[in-house]
């Protein structure tokens, strides 16, 4: 029952008036909802972040809100589930907004952005900045609400079968990657692909492709990949931040109760913090692990950050000339991005590279 405390004590503190004492929420309407996730329950971060969030607010409601988790292609395909939130199939999923950016590119925005925010500067935006108020006001028009709920964090280039030196090594190259970033890479001469979690192994195994990125090493190395490629680049600097969105029913949302409000958002933002821990503490030893096994890690080549740099804001001042909501989120958290970073290079970011910098010199 500690998540249970946890919330109705947080949520008590910080929602005012609203009261949200263990008998009252008993005596409330009873739900029972459908959450579908974008996940195969394998990649138990991202699965059980959504079984996590069903946990905390079902305790913190004594069961008067139940909520049942399904797998990618349970109910729907991995990359349908906003088409059943915003439809009424389901109540509500827990997927990643920029696989949506083929109904409109501003859905990139809830995820992040190839040179975007990194993980802190991304929730701080949305939390304090402004960020999900836009945000808000554009996934309106698909009847729906969102709620930061899990983030993986700065992720890895991805795995080459065969080494990058110089961005003439892209030309022809066939890459697993989705999202904006695919477009973005693509001009630098990369054939992107878009494939799912499950088939990367074997198109990477049979030469299908020659390289694919999905996320870092907890999860690349549940996935196996550097058996058949045995490149691994950083950073990824197509995402930063990796924010994983829970979408509901606008109609679902509105009817609630503000108690059962409060709880959902405070559910969220547990897990939204819970995900990027837990990363940060797997990371880190899956890392030591790929490279004793062999894995030969490598930094992209630096041309090849300059070039996609140029060329991702390019496409981006493209996409917003002609996509009056793109360009209203766009503009405010570009410059958000510069008032982040004229801050981090002093404090955050000089630290962490004197303490990089200490360690190297102390091996």
């Amino acid at each position: 029952m500690e998540r249970r405390r946890f919330l109705l004590g947080a949520a008590g503190a910080g929602v005012g008036a609203v009261g949200l004492s263990a008998p009252a929420i008993a005596q409330g309407a009873k739900y029972r909802w459908r959450l579908v996730s974008s996940y195969p329950k394998s990649l138990d971060m991202f699965f059980g972040a959504a079984e996590l969030f069903a946990d905390n607010v079902r305790e913190a409601t004594e069961g008067n809100i139940d909520i049942s988790v399904y797998a990618a292609g349970e109910i729907v395909p991995a990359a349908q589930g906003l088409d059943a939130v915003s439809d009424g199939t389901v109540e509500l999923c827990h997927t990643a907004s920029n696989h949506y950016i083929g109904k409109d590119p501003t859905f990139a925005f809830g995820t992040t952005l190839p040179f975007g925010l990194n993980s802190r500067q991304q929730d701080a935006w949305l939390t304090e900045g402004g960020g999900q108020e836009l945000l808000d006001k554009f996934y309106a028009k698909y009847n729906v609400r969102s709620f930061p709920c899990g983030n993986v964090g700065a992720q890895m280039g991805g795995w080459f079968r065969k080494e990058i030196k110089s961005i003439e090594d892209l030309a022809g190259l066939k890459f697993r990657i989705g999202g904006l970033a695919g477009q973005v890479i693509q001009k630098l001469g990369v054939v992107p692909q878009q494939i799912p979690a499950g088939d990367i192994y074997p198109a990477l195994e049979r030469g299908t492709i020659d390289a694919a990125e999905f996320v870092g090493p907890y999860d690349d190395e549940k996935l196996g990949f550097n058996k058949v490629a045995p490149y691994y680049y950083y950073p990824g600097w197509w995402e930063g931040n990796s924010t994983i969105t829970l979408f509901m029913q606008s109609a679902i949302w509105d009817e609630l109760p503000p108690h059962y409000q409060a709880i959902i958002k405070l559910a969220a933002a547990r897990v939204n913090e819970w995900m990027q821990a837990r990363y940060d503490d797997r990371n880190p030893a899956a890392l030591r692990r790929l490279v004793a096994a062999g894995v030969q890690l490598r930094a992209f080549p630096d041309d090849m950050f300059e070039a996609g740099f140029t060329a991702a804001q390019e496409m981006f001042d493209e996409i917003a000339a002609q996509n009056a909501d793109f360009k209203e989120i766009y503009d405010h958290v570009i410059a958000y991005r510069q008032q982040q970073y004229s801050w981090w290079q002093f404090a955050e970011h000089k630290y962490d590279d004197m303490m990089i910098s200490a360690l190297r010199r102390r091996r």
